[in-house]
């Protein structure tokens, strides 16, 4: 495997302007989740052109490109997202958006790029590629309930053997690359809590029942969850993003409306939120004179990462060219429909830091300024092939 790693690494290298001119092709080019059009016929045509067998509209809007290696082995599954978000680029860059309103703002071009560069180099080198490599190019990751699900039902994983995923880290340093074995990030769901009060004169409260001062008191008790019915060596958050009701001085409302996120790992934490959050909101409200009304939507399921896998991430990243440090990560908030894709087979999803190299220039993700280093697409790439390698040998 040692030449034809290295031969995949000449031909990575030799796609530094492509990567660039594709990434800056999407970035102008965002799309919306659930509206990716332009995007995923691309990112078809770009695989046809390679002679990778694809599927279109998988799932909805997702592509499945399947290679067929010359050499008998397992089928592994590599997995980019390309939607973008609802931010308007505030950039001064000749590749900013061309949609106002939509911008790459997560790095999602920068993964569909370095998949779509592996894809090339390892169909020029096909005959030498043990078993089948699967790209799945996923669209709508950013709003739940997503694509993975979908393209899961229509097919996706059928046949695969194991999985691996990567995120580009605008924050972190270039270079380094951050694994985890088990859990890596957070189930991510909303909840909204709606106050039934009596509402009135502001000057006679007494004829009142106020949804804002119940509201308070559901907010407040609301942090007995984590503080004082979760274990302490479990993680939890639970926050209030959104507070709203009326809209004159002089009158208290009919209505209050809290709106917020609680991100948990453990399925019996997660349980246990959404139980404890229904219950001290209605006895509240109750206890008041009011009603609560509780809407617990459960967005992505946490994301756990297999030992096996992830081994194989960590053991192969540390010598791939072009990556710095290879750290171990703590466990992080933010929600990933990835983890979909590991409930069904085992697989390790990893990070991978993509600073800018002017301080001046870096923004975190979701940020209407945000950019990455495009050097870290190739090496990205360079990861990919080399895992593939490495997990057909086990």
């Amino acid at each position: 495997m040692g030449d034809l790693l290295k031969d995949l690494y000449v031909e990575v290298d030799g796609l530094d302007n492509e990567l660039v001119e594709l990434r800056r092709d999407f970035h102008m080019h965002p799309e919306l989740s659930f509206h990716e059009e332009r995007t995923p016929e691309k990112v078809a045509a770009f695989l046809e052109e390679l002679g990778i067998e694809v599927r279109r509209n998988v799932g909805g809007r997702g592509v499945v490109g399947t290679l067929v290696g010359g050499k008998p082995g397992k089928t592994i599954a590599l997995r980019a997202d390309f939607d973008a978000l609802p931010i308007d680029d505030k950039k001064d860059v000749p590749y900013k958006s061309t949609v106002p309103g939509v911008m790459h703002a997560c790095g999602h071009d920068g993964h569909t790029t370095a998949l779509l560069g592996t894809a090339k180099v390892l169909a020029k080198h096909r005959d030498r590629i043990p078993g089948k490599v699967v790209f799945i190019h996923q669209f709508a990751e950013e709003v739940a309930p997503g694509g993975a699900k979908p393209m899961i039902e229509d097919g996706c994983l059928d046949g695969v053997d194991e999985i691996y995923g990567c995120h580009l880290q605008s924050t972190l340093p270039l270079g380094n690359f951050y694994y985890r074995d088990g859990y890596i990030q957070a189930a991510a769901d909303k909840f909204i809590i709606t106050i039934k009060g009596k509402g009135g004169h502001g000057a006679v409260p007494q004829e009142t029942v106020d949804p804002i001062i119940i509201g308070s008191h559901v907010a407040i008790n609301l942090q007995s969850i984590a503080s004082r019915q979760v274990d302490p060596l479990k993680q939890i958050v639970l926050s209030i993003g959104s507070f709203k009701s009326g809209d004159a001085f002089n009158v208290i409302p009919e209505t209050a409306t809290l709106i917020g996120t609680v991100r948990t790992y453990d399925p019996e934490i997660r349980d246990l939120a959404e139980e404890s959050m229904k219950r001290i909101a209605t006895s509240v409200a109750e206890a008041h004179g009011a009603e609560a009304d509780v809407n617990y939507e459960r967005g992505y399921d946490a994301l756990f990462n297999h030992t096996r896998e992830t081994e194989i991430v960590r053991d192969t990243l540390v010598n791939v060219e072009g990556v710095n440090e290879v750290i171990e990560t703590p466990p992080v908030m933010p929600g990933e429909d990835f983890s979909y894709y590991t409930q069904k087979v085992p697989g390790s999803f990893f990070f991978a830091g993509a600073k800018m190299p002017n301080e001046a220039d870096v923004y975190p993700h979701h940020h209407e300024r945000f950019d990455f280093d495009e050097r870290i697409m190739p090496v990205v790439a360079k990861g990919f092939c080399a895992i593939i390698l490495r997990a057909q040998q086990d």
